[in-house]
């Protein structure tokens, strides 16, 4: 049986191999064990600061003089000489620069070694109570009871992202963490440590609700053989579409989903299976959250609400909507709900709602009927054609044609400012997307798995040139083999192996979720694909960034828009993996908006204990930000991706750390 993850004082970088068994014990290591710590004693400290200011001011006359060499040296070069000559000698010189910056680089590494004493102080383990803590959203610590707070307490659930009070220590795993069952396994059972249930959303019985609690884990047992069960429910829904069977999805144009209050992603499961691929999003849930249990299983999920914020993704972005028993007023604000489905709905695209309205029953009820009423006008005002209804369920398909908005009788307006993608906008009561060259039903698209290559006049849409994108699939496919066999001697550097034997490979399915925090063309997530890696990705476009998110969701995959500087819509640990490519020389060339700690210190956050990060990025700020994660407490390697190259690439393990509460 597994053990429990126990948290030391220290938490300094402890390390297991991928390879051990889940939920395996952690012992954690001594400060000085991994290179971080080390105290030292109280009477030297004087010193130490002394030895570093000197060891800095030597930095600094070095820097200087090897400037003032290098000015000399290149006028020498230009003085008298000929075109050809004066290029030959640019060339050397930019050459002599490079390795000048290198030189100025090691000698502060120098310093700052010299200086033991004064590098920067480790972070500090958040208080037992942010174990689940989720910034910009209402948070109820463990001390708090939502029922003690009263009727007039109104709790909103809109994202609300401030600068001020921001949280500057490490959230902790509780005390009694595991590491998730590895994919597929994990999909069916989860540790019940790792999630904060109360109990109570238990009792819903709903179909995408149901699980069993034991005394360690909680399951979803496989209801195949049910007569109600999810896979009778997906096939109930192909037919209503028009199909023989979920297996036709695709050849229907259907691959993305979005699955609103997805219960426990027990609908996104299994679509998996189907080669669909679901977002679920619900609202933050201090308790049982759907979106934090969703994850655990390794099933795509965020944080987003129906409130009066758009969704961060694009128009025109997901083929099929669903919402089963879902707590969205469909009838209130004049349809507005309905509109934002529109908005993200690709044409020809679906909206499966299930619901006890929807029933003979619940019509005979005078007010119900009147809601029923109300939400049938508001979906024909959006062109929508109700294709079928079975029992609570309900199959509306988008209109293809944009004449229809100029031949209703009644409807919301066309949109006239109309942001492709916008960013936690206020909901807009008009009709978007009209206009888009991306507008082409889904029947005419590409279908899965072909549409994640594009041929060159989708990419046209996009305005990205075929080689281009070429050179890019290219140049991900060769990175993702680099990364896997660097892994390698990592992952398993714990196992001793016989001599002549081979470094064994990372088992294929050692990640499941998987972040990239600057996704461009979402290369990265189909190389991992095209490797054959049990993976899904969320693919994360930084607002300050070319904004390729439609082509990513177009390719058949999925993302969200986000500002680094705020934190994500996840709750903590949720991540096996997280990868940046250029983010940190985009938020440079952005005057660094908010320091490289707080955009760490996100990450550490959502990526689970002994989950991994890849940070590739021009050699100075990839050593900038190996001083940074020592303060994290990750073990942290850099390593060189090709000699011609300006790029390094820095590998971190998080370190599973907590604060000892032992006897309390």
């Amino acid at each position: 049986m597994s053990r429990p993850l126990y948290r030391g004082v220290s938490g300094i970088g402890v390390k297991l191999a991928a390879a051990a068994e889940e939920g395996a014990y952690y012992d954690p290591k001594e400060p000085g064990e991994n290179g971080i710590g080390g105290a030292f004693g109280r009477g030297g400290a004087r010193k130490r600061h002394l030895a570093a200011a000197a060891v800095r001011i030597g930095v600094l006359v070095l820097a200087a003089v090897a400037l003032v060499g290098s000015v000399a040296w290149a006028g020498s070069l230009y003085a008298g000489r000929g075109a050809a000559a004066r290029a030959a000698a640019a060339a050397a010189h930019r050459g002599y620069r490079r390795l000048q910056e290198q030189l100025v680089t090691d000698l502060l590494d120098i310093g700052e070694l010299a200086g033991g004493g004064v590098r920067a102080k480790e972070v500090e383990v958040c208080p037992p109570e942010y174990e689940n803590y989720v910034p910009c959203y209402y948070n109820v610590t463990d001390a708090v009871d939502v029922s003690d707070l009263g009727g007039g307490v109104v709790i909103s659930y809109e994202r609300q992202c401030t600068r001020d009070g921001r949280v500057t220590c490490l959230v902790a795993p509780p005390r009694s963490y595991r590491i998730p069952v590895r994919w597929p396994s994990g999909k069916g059972f989860i540790w019940k440590d790792n999630v904060r249930i109360s109990g109570q959303e238990f009792s819903s019985g709903s179909l995408f609700k149901r699980m069993m609690v034991e005394e360690d884990q909680i399951s979803f047992p496989s209801d195949a053989h049910m007569a109600d069960g999810v896979e009778d429910y997906a096939h109930q829904i192909a037919e209503m579409i028009g199909l023989r069977n979920e297996f036709n999805f695709n050849e229907a144009g259907v691959r993305t989903v979005l699955d609103i209050e997805c219960g426990f992603g027990t609908f996104g499961a299994h679509l998996f299976e189907r080669d669909l691929l679901t977002m679920c999003i619900a609202n933050y849930e201090a308790s049982g959250s759907q979106v934090q249990i969703t994850l655990e299983r390794g099933i795509p999920a965020m944080i987003g609400s129906f409130a009066t914020k758009q969704l961060p993704y694009p128009y025109l972005s997901f083929d099929m909507v669903h919402c089963a028993k879902c707590n969205i007023e469909w009838d209130k604000n004049d349809g507005i709900f309905l509109i934002e489905v529109n908005r993200l709905l690709r044409p020809d695209g679906y909206f499966v709602w299930t619901s006890n309205l929807n029933t003979h029953r619940a019509l005979r009820d005078i007010e119900n009927k009147k809601k029923w009423t109300a939400i049938r006008d508001f979906a024909e005002g959006l062109c929508w054609e109700m294709l079928s209804q079975q029992d609570e369920t309900i199959v509306w398909k988008k209109t293809n044609k944009r004449d229809c908005y100029t031949s209703r009788k009644s409807g919301p307006e066309l949109c006239g400012h109309d942001p492709e993608s916008p960013y936690y906008q206020p909901l807009n009561p008009c009709i978007s997307g009209t206009r888009s060259q991306r507008w082409i039903p889904i029947e005419h698209r590409t279908t899965w798995p072909s549409q994640a290559r594009q041929n060159s006049t989708e990419l046209d849409i996009h305005g990205v040139h075929s080689d281009v994108f070429a050179d890019d699939t290219s140049s991900w496919d060769s990175m993702v083999r680099n990364y896997w066999s660097l892994l390698s001697p990592l992952v398993f550097s714990d196992h001793p192996k016989r001599p002549g034997d081979e470094d064994p490979q990372p088992p294929f399915n050692m990640l499941r979720n998987v972040l990239d925090m600057n996704a461009h063309f979402g290369g990265f997530n189909a190389a991992l694909l095209k490797a054959g890696k049990s993976v899904w990705v969320m693919n994360v476009v930084p607002t300050n960034a070319p904004n390729y998110l439609p082509l990513i969701f177009d390719r058949g995959f999925i993302g969200v828009q986000h500002d680094w500087c705020e934190a994500f819509p996840t709750y903590p640990r949720t991540y096996d993996m997280v990868h940046a490519d250029g983010l940190l020389s985009l938020e440079k060339s952005h005057k660094h908006r908010c320091s490289t700690l707080d955009i760490f210190l996100e990450v550490d956050r959502i990526l689970r204990p002994e989950g991994w990060v890849i940070i590739r990025d021009t050699a100075p700020l990839i050593e900038a930000a190996r001083s940074v994660v020592s303060q994290l407490r990750w073990d942290a390697r850099i390593l060189d991706l090709d000699i011609a190259s300006d790029e390094k690439l820095l590998i971190d393990r998080a370190s599973a750390v907590a604060e000892n509460r032992l006897g309390g």
